[in-house]
């Protein structure tokens, strides 16, 4: 079973550049404290490196 990771959108995406904008929007957050669990891949990883500024990320056990 692959491991999973909960990320929370905890700065405003406002000021950032598009690219960011879209790569938050794309790993399912929305709002300030919005919540997404995704399965750790490769792909989804990358994603979070981009925009880990904007994020946090925690494991899921």
């Amino acid at each position: 079973m692959a491991k999973k990771i909960r990320i929370r959108l905890a700065r405003s995406v406002i000021g950032s550049l598009p690219k960011q904008r879209a790569t938050v929007r794309s790993l399912g957050l929305r709002k300030i404290g919005s919540v997404s669990e995704q399965e750790a891949s490769p792909v989804i990883l990358g994603m979070v490196k981009v925009v880990s500024h904007l994020i946090t990320v925690e494991e899921i056990k």
